[in-house]
């Protein structure tokens, strides 16, 4: 089943549009924020809800308000946020009844716990972050994820080894210290787009379904 497009107002920033691909015998709804410089078409958006879809995982994609306007430059975090929490709010609506879930690529993955640290997103029950933009490439730092102590609900990161937006070393001791609450599966080769070198001996499509398959078996237990 194509999926279905929709339109939501966004917090006081006007309409935006979105996504809903909802499978057949769905058990979950994972609300998916774009990263900050392709929006909710991207092709490894388009690929990882193909593949939650045949776990019977719906997606709800979404724009931003930058993005819906054409414009290149993210919108401020408070706007972001209020997309975040509208786009929850959407979903839901959309999709009563499934057990919710929320997180994006990079930038959408860390606008989504942003909005949860501030408050936390209604019926969600966990976070879902595809390569968390820790710092940005050659200035290693660990201060955007300062606000991650405030977030209440579990969190699932993931990673490749050759993510230049997350050293793995600063990283895992911040996931150590929220404690329970952060899962990481590291996913090896990886780049920040999820990209392998054929010298790893693995295919594109491999790694899409091994994301697929951890944030499955992740948010089964939850």
């Amino acid at each position: 089943m194509p999926a279905r497009e929709l339109r939501f107002e966004a917090g006081g920033a006007g309409e935006v549009s979105a996504l809903l691909e909802l499978p057949a015998g769905a058990r979950r709804l994972l609300v998916l924020a774009h990263g900050a410089g392709a929006g909710m078409r991207h092709r490894f958006l388009e690929a990882v809800t193909e593949r939650l879809a045949e776990r019977a995982i719906a997606t709800f994609r979404y724009q931003f308000p930058y993005m819906e306007a054409g414009r290149r430059s993210p919108d401020r975090p408070p706007k972001l946020a209020a997309t975040v929490r509208a786009a929850v709010e959407a979903a839901a609506r959309e999709a009563p009844g499934l057990p919710l879930f929320a997180g994006g690529k990079s930038m959408g993955g860390r606008m989504t716990s942003t909005a949860a640290a501030e408050e936390s997103l209604p019926g969600v029950r966990g976070l879902v972050f595809f390569g968390f933009p820790l710092h940005p490439p050659g200035r290693p730092g660990s201060e955007r994820a300062d606000h991650l102590a405030a977030v209440r609900a579990p969190m699932l990161f993931l990673q490749g080894t050759r993510d230049d937006f997350a050293g793995l070393d600063l990283l895992r001791p911040v996931l150590d210290r929220l404690g329970p609450r952060a899962t990481l599966h590291v996913v090896d080769g990886a780049d920040h787009s999820f990209g392998v070198r054929k010298s790893s001996g693995r295919t594109h499509d491999e790694v899409l379904d091994e994301l697929a398959d951890a944030v499955a078996g992740w948010s089964a237990g939850l």
